[in-house]
């Protein structure tokens, strides 16, 4: 519910040309659950939660990712270094601030292991196997209004 409003809003602003980009708009924090399946056949495409994940988190807003499919392969140093997004820093760049500020990252364990993609591939980013109970249970996180 609060997402949706959220996108509402963003999508209102620059229409209607109330809000100066030099200000900092009043908000209330969201929960936001980013889930990605591209991997690094697509660099920008895969890169992409990671990067709105850390523009969100830098906002103020709690921000979770869950990976599954190809994208789980970008938890191995070696690929997240190989990825460059087209028009953004390579994705090992972005990945170690989105570390840095604690965003949580859940590579699906199924998917994981089907790459082998390994505990000391995660570890590396902090990152944890998930499943489909966690999968759940984040969508339901960021479904939940934050009151402040």
């Amino acid at each position: 519910m609060a997402r949706r409003s959220f996108l509402r809003q963003m999508m209102a602003l620059p229409l209607l040309g109330l809000t100066s980009w030099s200000q900092e708009p009043a908000h209330k924090p969201l929960n936001v659950m980013m889930k990605s399946a591209w991997g690094s056949d697509d660099p920008t495409r895969a890169a992409f939660p990671f990067l709105h994940g850390l523009a969100l988190s830098e906002a103020g807003h709690s921000v979770q990712i869950f990976l599954l499919g190809e994208a789980v392969s970008l938890m191995r140093q070696s690929v997240a270094a190989a990825v460059v997004p087209v028009g953004w820093p390579p994705l090992e760049d972005t990945l170690n601030k989105v570390v840095a500020r604690h965003v949580p990252i859940y590579a699906c364990g199924a998917c994981s292991r089907a790459r082998s993609v390994a505990q000391s591939d995660l570890d590396h980013w902090g990152a944890k196997f998930g499943n489909p109970t966690i999968f759940v249970s984040l969508v339901e996180w960021a479904d939940r209004v934050i009151t402040e």
